[in-house]
């Protein structure tokens, strides 16, 4: 699939070509800890599953990887970077939209009505991959794979059946450009993680949640939150990365399976997108889930996103407009 790995000069440098992996015993087995915020059952958990076995499979043995989910010690997407440049994990899964303090390529993804499907997002990553990769090289990571997400909607504990019912709503947004949107549509809206969201709104402190809801993630914002509104507000990105000193104190070999276990992972990713909607929409449905669309609703949001998005490409200047470019001009199919 055209969204998968490309190879770039970062993860070039830290490859020698030539040979096979010798067995195991030729080396001492390293061992790696890959984080997510997210249930084992969400797209990203998926994924973190999948690197860690197909990195050790591909290293023979002389690599073991161990996934951790929902939030290991407290560690939300914002802060794994720092935590894995640090050395405290050697690999994390983040969600882009928590990452905007780092760069603001990292807004990319989650930018309103921009993306709506996986292959969408495909298109936009395969524009943005280069500058993902600069972003996170000047912290000292290398990007290992992509996993884009179901379309976001609104979860809530009423029906929202036009723009009006979003004044004063309590809503839980996943990045800045979404809290902008939701507040210029006149919610009361506020940036949480998706680990603290839970809480609050079992708490009753939160009304809804923009959210795709996707597979653990969703059967926990349904114990609350019985109506979803399709809006396919964004399909973004969560982005696994390691740090770049683990990667290159592997043995050549190695580095060579855990680059290609970042491939294979990216591509089973970009394929269970092809029918993970219908799947989500379904269990939803089976766990009582009212889903429901409203034109008005989307028109609205749409109108209030219109400087948020033009407030991330003057922040990006010439190579926001280059990459907003290459990705519509593969999306007309010019």
């Amino acid at each position: 699939m055209g969204a998968m790995l490309s190879r770039r000069p970062l993860i070039a440098a830290l490859l020698v070509s030539g040979g096979t992996l010798a067995p195991a015993q030729a080396w001492a087995t390293a061992a790696w800890r890959i984080a997510t915020e997210y249930p084992a059952s969400a797209m990203p958990g998926e994924g973190i599953a999948h690197f860690a076995e197909a990195a050790g499979r591909l290293a023979n043995g002389a690599l073991t990887v161990e996934p951790r989910f929902n939030a290991p010690d407290g560690l939300r997407s914002a802060a794994m970077p720092r935590a894995v440049a640090e050395g405290r994990l050697e690999a994390a899964d983040a969600f882009t939209g928590a990452l905007t303090g780092e760069a603001p390529i990292f807004e990319l993804s989650a930018l309103p009505f921009l993306t709506a499907s996986a292959a969408q997002t495909g298109r936009l990553l395969r524009a943005a991959r280069p500058a993902y990769e600069r972003a996170l090289g000047a912290s000292g990571l290398v990007l290992l794979y992509a996993t884009p997400w179901p379309p976001s909607g609104l979860w809530s504990r009423q029906p929202l059946p036009g723009p009006e019912a979003l004044r004063g709503l309590r809503i839980r947004t996943y990045d800045a450009a979404s809290t902008a949107v939701l507040r210029g549509a006149g919610a009361d809206a506020v940036q949480i993680s998706f680990a603290d969201a839970l809480p609050r709104l079992r708490a009753g402190a939160l009304d809804a949640v923009l959210s795709s809801g996707d597979g653990g993630a969703g059967a926990r914002l349904w114990e609350v939150l019985p109506h979803f509104t399709v809006l396919d507000y964004a399909s973004p990105l969560s982005l696994a990365f390691c740090q770049a000193a683990a990667l290159a104190a592997l043995p050549a070999p190695v580095r060579e399976a855990v680059v290609e276990a970042g491939r294979l992972t990216e591509a089973r990713q970009f394929e269970a997108m092809t029918t993970r909607g219908a799947e989500n929409a379904a269990r939803m449905q089976a766990n009582g889930v009212a889903i429901a669309r409203t034109s008005g609703l989307r028109v609205a949001l749409a109108e209030a996103a219109a400087p948020v998005i033009a407030g991330w490409s003057a922040r990006m200047g010439p190579e926001g407009e280059a990459i907003l470019a290459a990705y519509r001009r593969g999306e007309d199919g010019r």
